[in-house]
């Protein structure tokens, strides 16, 4: 029997805009994430992780359309791995379009890298993909763990204090369409350039 995705979409998309932090299954492994043009709630994510606000995050995107939105020149190359893509892989593009106060049009300055570089995926799940759609902008996905800690690949593994932190969580039945395993990391610039950071 299929899951009826509308509420649960309805209920963290409610959390998201009003700037909260949810806790979802994404494509590849449990994440916290939060509306990813709001530095506040991005700060937020920092301190339920205990991570220094120096670390990248990393988002995901609807689609490619919505990728170009927010990065100054998107590089051919990203264009043609993704649509040979056939497992979760997460680009990091140069030149990020920044602020420093919530704006639908600019990712948040603390959530990129001090190079001003940014880890964008495209999600492999329909659950994911929508709910970056129906916000609008892209949604911070960094593993739900305490930083130094293992990546939760299922839901028993995410700690108490995460759970507790949280303004939302994902029912965790979704989980099934997660591959419990993190993503691929390739990083590409503007001239053709590609290094894989994580195979």
């Amino acid at each position: 029997m299929a899951i009826d995705t509308k509420p649960i979409l309805d209920a963290a998309l409610q959390v998201l805009r009003s700037g909260g932090v949810i806790l979802y299954p994404t494509d590849t492994i449990w994440g916290l994430g939060c509306d990813a043009t709001n530095p506040d709630a991005v700060a937020r994510i920092f301190q339920i992780k205990k991570r220094p606000e120096a670390k990248s995050l990393v988002l995901l995107a609807s689609d490619l359309d919505m990728v170009a939105k927010y990065i100054k020149v998107v590089p051919n190359i990203a264009i043609d791995l993704v649509e040979v893509n056939d497992r979760p892989m997460t680009i990091v593009y140069p030149g990020a379009i920044t602020s420093t106060v919530p704006d639908r049009h600019y990712i948040a300055h603390n959530a990129v890298a001090e190079d001003g570089s940014v880890g964008i995926r495209i999600p492999m799940n329909e659950f994911c993909v929508d709910l970056a759609r129906k916000l609008g902008r892209p949604i911070v996905s960094t593993s739900a763990n305490i930083s130094g800690e293992p990546s939760p690949e299922v839901y028993a593994d995410i700690p108490q204090e995460i759970r507790d932190a949280v303004d939302y969580i994902v029912p965790h039945k979704l989980e099934k369409d997660s591959t419990g395993f993190a993503s691929q990391i390739i990083k590409v610039e503007v001239d053709g350039q590609v290094q894989i950071i994580r195979p």
